[in-house]
């Protein structure tokens, strides 16, 4: 088995396993917990017919393929919901290797592909690894020279990637070191892609911290990861930082994150989809004590719909290609006006 583990199709969530030849299968002899690292023979190609690699490609999948990854629960309202298996019969949740099974999921997406739960992965001991076993240490306390900036959206698919991407390419191109991070989600290698190439110099996400997906962890833990992606970018040398927190305001971690934002984001980016959501987002902000600087994301590409964003709520509605030609430095400015 531990040769059929070498040739397994590594998943993106595994990435942070080093040393994979002293990795071998152990047994399913407790409960699954969250972030617990597995092997899984596909049975059936459905939805997800690829996983991502740990160096993002897309790998092919095949019944009979071994492939690892790690449990955890994904809360994903345009594609599904899932959490732990009972048994040893799973679903793949994401395409970065998050495997559970999935309770619901949107009317445009197929049934979930299929595996079979073949053990746990183990040390040379036996002793069952997981992502926290994987975990960086905890980086010293820092701040941002020049500020932390937060995306948050008012839904999936509001443009919150986009939006961090492109303050992360505006500051980039003006010459500033800047590090990027994914707060909460579900494991994935495409928004680090993103960061990648708009200029990040430095990115850190929740799987440098211990977590496959954030969904179901507990509120305290996904705090001290924002604090501690921050402070592991800055500790690397960014003098400027944007983080994006997934989902909603109406998720419950992410609207409990988005709480805790008043002292520690020097500004905050609401992208959101139209109008609507625009206004209800700046007033669940500001019910939040967390002022919204501006509104970017998927509504500004209706110009129409930017306008009304902006007489609604009297902020700036700042199109990606905005923000890359110069909207990301006046934030920087403001920001450093109001502190």
């Amino acid at each position: 088995m531990m040769q059929q583990l070498l040739d397994a199709k590594w998943s993106y969530v595994t990435r942070r396993v080093v040393d994979r030849g002293a990795v071998g299968l152990g047994g399913l002899d407790r409960e699954p917990r969250l972030g617990d690292l597995v092997a899984a023979r596909v049975v059936d190609v459905r939805a997800h017919d690829h996983i991502e690699d740990t160096n993002g490609r897309q790998v092919r999948l095949y019944p009979g393929d071994v492939v690892t990854g790690a449990f955890g629960n994904r809360y994903a309202t345009d594609y599904y919901e899932g959490y732990l298996p009972t048994g040893t019969v799973a679903h793949l949740l994401t395409a970065g290797g998050v495997i559970g099974r999935v309770a619901s999921a949107h009317a445009r997406r197929g049934e979930p592909t299929v595996l079979e739960v073949l053990g746990l992965l183990a040390d040379r001991s036996g002793r069952p690894l997981s992502m926290d076993g994987c975990a960086m240490a905890t980086p010293v306390s820092a701040r941002a020279e020049l500020g932390t900036f937060v995306v948050v959206g008012s839904s999936m698919g509001a443009g919150k990637t986009t939006t961090a991407a492109a303050l992360v390419q505006g500051w980039s191109r003006a010459g500033l070191r800047v590090g990027a991070g994914k707060v909460t989600g579900s494991g994935s290698g495409k928004d680090r892609w993103m960061y990648q190439d708009a200029g990040a110099a430095e990115i850190v996400d929740f799987l440098d911290f211990g977590m496959a997906s954030t969904f179901g962890y507990p509120r305290q833990r996904l705090r001290a990861t924002m604090v501690g992606i921050r402070d592991a970018l800055v500790g690397r040398g960014a003098s400027v930082v944007v983080l994006e927190i997934a989902d909603g305001l109406l998720q419950q971690e992410t609207r409990g994150l988005a709480a805790g934002l008043v002292g520690f984001a020097d500004g905050v980016v609401l992208a959101v989809a139209d109008a609507l959501s625009a206004v209800a987002g700046v007033g669940i902000m500001a019910d939040l004590g967390s002022p919204v600087r501006a509104v970017s994301g998927l509504v500004t590409a209706s110009p129409l719909a930017s306008q009304e964003a902006a007489a609604a709520t009297g902020l700036p509605v700042l199109s990606p290609q905005e923000l890359i030609a110069g909207g990301a430095l006046e934030l920087l400015s403001c920001a450093a006006v109001t502190a």
